[in-house]
Parts: structure tokens; C-alpha cells; sequence
């Protein structure tokens, strides 16, 4: 699908929290997978299931493929997400006191938006650009 196809197709959508109301499923289930990602965008954009199940791939391997490069990515009115490097550090055993080394590693961090957590505590924002 070229992008010019895609925006036209997104642009048809509502707004994306339909879409993800709709992901979460009929069961009611709190966890949203990529089936009902792909389901949702069927549903409200109107793609075949087909082209809405490779839309949904190919957004999230386009945010891994960014991530795993040290890039961040952002998502207007829903927060983003970056990449930090934690040093090699000595930290203790709760339980026994024991020092174990922790080695160096990248770490993904998600800050999410003003307007995100407006709307997760049931107060209404105006969308800016976050």
C-alpha cells in the first residue's frame, strides 16, 4: 500500500481511541494484541483484513526498526518512546545483601502525553502539539 493510499485510509477513521476501543474485543479484554489491532482497523478504516493485518505490522516493525537504531519515536496526543543506556552498576540481592554486578544495557522508556493521561483520568484536554 503506498502512503498516499494510507493516509486516505486513516484519514476515514474517526479517531484512533475508536479504533482501539474497538481492538479491545468483545470479551472485554484488557489486553490489546495485534489480531485486534488488525480487526479494529478492518472495522473502521475498511481495508481488506488482509492489507489492515500488514497496516498494523508494518507500523510496529516501523517503531522496533526506529528503537533498535537509538531513534525515538513520537506519537502526537499519545506519548512517546525512547531508547537510554544504563551504565554497568553494582546492585545488592534484596533477600541476602549479596552484591551482583548489573551490566550495561539500553532500556526503552515511554513518556506518555499530556492529553493521554488527561483522558485516562476522565479529564478533558485540548490536543496540542506535544
Amino acid at each position: 500500500m503506498v502512503k498516499s493510499e494510507l493516509s486516505t485510509s486513516v484519514s476515514r477513521a474517526d479517531d484512533l481511541s475508536g479504533v482501539i476501543a474497538a481492538a479491545k474485543g468483545e470479551d472485554g479484554a484488557r489486553t490489546v494484541t495485534r489480531v485486534n489491532l488488525a480487526e479494529a482497523v478492518y472495522q473502521q478504516v475498511g481495508l481488506s483484513r488482509k492489507e489492515s493485518a500488514a497496516l498494523v505490522e508494518q507500523v510496529l516493525d516501523e517503531i522496533t526498526d526506529r528503537l533498535i537504531a537509538g531513534e525515538g519515536v513520537r506519537l502526537s496526543s499519545f506519548g512517546s518512546f525512547s531508547v537510554r543506556h544504563k551504565g554497568q552498576r553494582v546492585g545488592r540481592n534484596p533477600k541476602t545483601g549479596v552484591e551482583v554486578p548489573i551490566k550495561e544495557r539500553r532500556v526503552l522508556i515511554f513518556k506518555s502525553s499530556n492529553l493521554l493521561k488527561a483522558q485516562i483520568n476522565g479529564v478533558h484536554a485540548e490536543p496540542d502539539s506535544e
